[in-house]
């Protein structure tokens, strides 16, 4: 099934951090924003990062906390055909471009939150793969890794 982005991206003029990921999950789309699955870790990761609850936060101050931090959030892929939400099946990408963020914003560093974002990311964009940092996917498919050593590995790359 063809799905396109459903949002528009987190980001000002003084974002210095790129935080992109593949493509929203159904039920992130169903809730109105990103990592907005109960099992994705994002929201976590960010809260134990800064110390502050994300989890439970709305919609409006997850932004506000993002653009205070000089933080940017969006997705490295505009539209495809996938099945469910999983980054596996993701086939017949168009990318999102990006240039407009990186070129706008006072983006020093762009992580990829995972392995597809990162492949298709450094694929469409190689003139800014120097800048790029392939971290672990907060999705909960991604069990291998525990938060804390996910906190660990994000606080290194955010700070």
């Amino acid at each position: 099934m063809r799905k396109s982005h459903p949002f528009d991206p987190v980001w000002s003029e003084q974002s210095e951090i790129l935080i992109l990921g593949s493509l929203p999950s159904i039920v992130s789309v169903e809730r109105g924003f990103y990592y907005m699955h109960p099992a994705n870790r994002f929201w976590k990761v960010l809260s134990a990062i800064y110390n502050v609850n994300l989890f439970e936060a709305s919609i409006m101050e997850r932004k506000v906390f993002l653009l205070h931090n000089n933080l940017a959030l969006f997705d490295v892929i505009d539209s495809c055909e996938i099945r469910n939400s999983s980054d596996q099946s993701i086939q017949n990408v168009r990318v999102q471009n990006l240039e407009e963020i990186i070129n706008n914003a006072a983006i020093k560093k762009i992580i990829l939150n995972g392995k597809k974002a990162y492949e298709l990311f450094s694929k469409a964009y190689p003139k800014y793969v120097s800048m790029a940092l392939l971290l672990p996917s907060t999705s909960s498919a991604n069990a291998r890794w525990s938060l804390e050593k996910m906190v660990e590995v994000w606080q290194r790359a955010l700070k």
